[in-house]
């Protein structure tokens, strides 16, 4: 006996995008949550209007980017250079490394318009097969190992002023990371609007605490506060400054998400290029500022053997009002695990109307209007992770699966002008950029499996645990009859356990 399907109702609410270190940007869609970005009409979808101008761009890129990232990874950094001048050399370096990426993505995100993102160029190049490991790499392991990573930096930053000549306990750490977590998730199920309340309110505390840190660190430089500024104790392993670069690039995750506003951004053949080079431009200046305010006080031993960096420079700087930055940094942090939540959603979607995720992640919860299973499943994910309690470990995991999957997006760039070369590319970019930057790849993902084989060696194996999911769940059409009954029962029976029914859209169009 079939069962009968479940009526499907369109929704009106929020989405956003998130970038790596977890901080969202919102907009207001119709129809279903991502239908917006159909661009075609009926169904309940509506086309976006370009709208937003070059200051609105920079805006939302350097938003999107500036994030947990900064307060978590000075210590890496130095912990693989040695020297605090290599250190600044590596942030330098990363910003460009990433504003290079961010250009190569402006060209395919002006010519390969689905939803998305690097997942879209991944399929309409490479078909689906690699679009599904690019799939698995984001939802398995970069989003949920990411809020692990934003969530432990929480729990620190708050624990921190209990523990002031110590490293807060493991345990106590990862249980607060899971209480945060949990009451995350509540509000991202009980309300969309609670959960972009929260991300508004909490993005302006990053900013504060760095406004904060930079001024304070301008002022010691003005004092003459430049000895530690040195190439003293220099690691000049390969290896090292490999690993460093995971450190330094996780804090610029974020640039890979701005071709989600290239189709509302006016002329964007002109004013994306300007966005991406004055928002990375600002960004990369405010993160070496930052870091050059931290050594300004801090020696890089303070440094190496702190587990919150700017709480120790707080202490060091502000004496009675050494409380304030770590509130702000944990504040900040909050609203990062918010963030990926808010928005995972758009992901799960994005790859189900491929038809290589399961359809409950689609839905939404019919009472409150809000996408509780991909919600849940994200957060479940990342208190799996929060078995390591290690924030570097973390960050190794993230950024091999990361630099490796944006590699292949970024291969998509020559490939396509060799196999099409008749398609429409209203930014063209210089086929220099995408080789220096597959080439910088090779180096940060190549290299560590030999310094750090590890927590490569997992990754590697997660990566390859898609193949098995892909040939048995999506490359196997003809499944028995009982295992499709059995998958659409399960489907069922969650539907009426989460009370969620699925969003009608059509997919988009290239």
């Amino acid at each position: 006996m079939e069962t009968e399907s479940l009526n499907r109702k369109n929704s009106s609410r929020k989405s956003s995008i998130v970038n790596g270190n977890g901080d969202a940007t919102t907009k207001l869609t119709n129809g279903d949550a991502d239908g917006a970005e159909g661009g075609g009409g009926g169904g309940g979808e509506v086309t976006l209007k370009a709208k937003m101008s070059l200051l609105n761009g920079c805006t939302v890129i350097v938003g999107s980017i500036i994030g947990s990232g900064i307060f978590v990874s000075p210590t890496g950094v130095l912990m693989y250079t040695g020297s605090v001048n290599l250190a600044l050399i590596v942030w330098v370096a990363s910003g460009l490394f990433s504003m290079v990426g961010a250009y190569c993505y402006a060209e395919l995100g002006t010519m390969i318009t689905k939803s998305g993102a690097d997942y879209a160029y991944i399929m309409e190049t490479f078909g689906p097969f690699m679009a599904f490991i690019r799939l698995w790499i984001e939802c398995m392991i970069v989003r949920p190992c990411s809020q692990a990573i934003v969530a432990l930096t929480f729990s620190t930053y708050v624990l921190k002023p209990f523990f002031p000549e110590c490293a807060p306990p493991e345990d106590s750490a990862r249980l607060l990371a899971v209480c945060c977590i949990l009451v995350l998730t509540l509000i991202n199920c009980w309300d969309v609007k609670w959960a972009t309340a929260v991300q508004d309110i909490f993005t302006y505390a990053k900013l504060l605490a760095l406004f904060i840190i930079i001024a304070t660190g301008m002022y010691q430089l003005y004092l003459g506060n430049v000895q530690y500024f040195t190439f003293e104790n220099t690691d000049t392993r390969v290896t090292s400054l490999a690993l460093s670069f995971y450190s330094g690039l996780f804090a610029y995750n974020g640039w890979n998400y701005l071709n989600f506003i290239i189709e509302e951004l006016k002329d964007p053949v002109k004013n994306l290029p300007r966005a991406i080079a004055i928002s990375c431009t600002l960004v990369t200046v405010v993160y070496v500022m930052a870091n050059v305010s931290f050594y300004t006080i801090l020696s890089p031993d303070e440094v190496m053997g702190s587990s919150a960096v700017a709480v120790t420079y707080a202490e060091r700087a502000f004496g009675a009002f050494a409380w304030t930055i770590p509130v702000f940094v944990a504040l900040s942090t909050f609203g990062a695990v918010n963030g990926i939540l808010l928005t995972s959603s758009r992901l799960f979607y994005a790859g189900a109307n491929e038809g290589q995720m399961p359809e409950i992640l689609t839905m939404i919860q019919i009472q409150r209007f809000t996408p509780t299973p991909a919600v849940l499943a994200m957060a479940l994910l990342s208190m799996l992770y929060l078995t390591v309690s290690d924030i570097f470990a973390l960050i190794n995991y993230v950024g091999f699966a990361t630099w490796l999957s944006i590699g292949v997006s970024v291969l998509c760039l020559p490939w396509l002008r060799w196999a099409q070369p008749n398609l429409p590319r209203p930014i063209r970019v210089p086929l220099v950029f995408p080789i220096v930057y597959l080439l910088a790849t090779m180096f940060v993902t190549v290299v560590p499996m030999y310094a750090s084989p590890v927590e490569t060696g997992y990754g590697i194996l997660m990566i390859l645990s898609s193949i098995p999911v892909y040939l048995v769940f999506i490359a196997w059409k003809s499944k028995p009859i009982w295992f499709q009954e059995s998958m659409v029962s399960l489907t069922h029976f969650l539907q009426k356990l989460l009370m969620v029914l699925g969003r009608q859209t059509k997919p988009a169009q290239v």
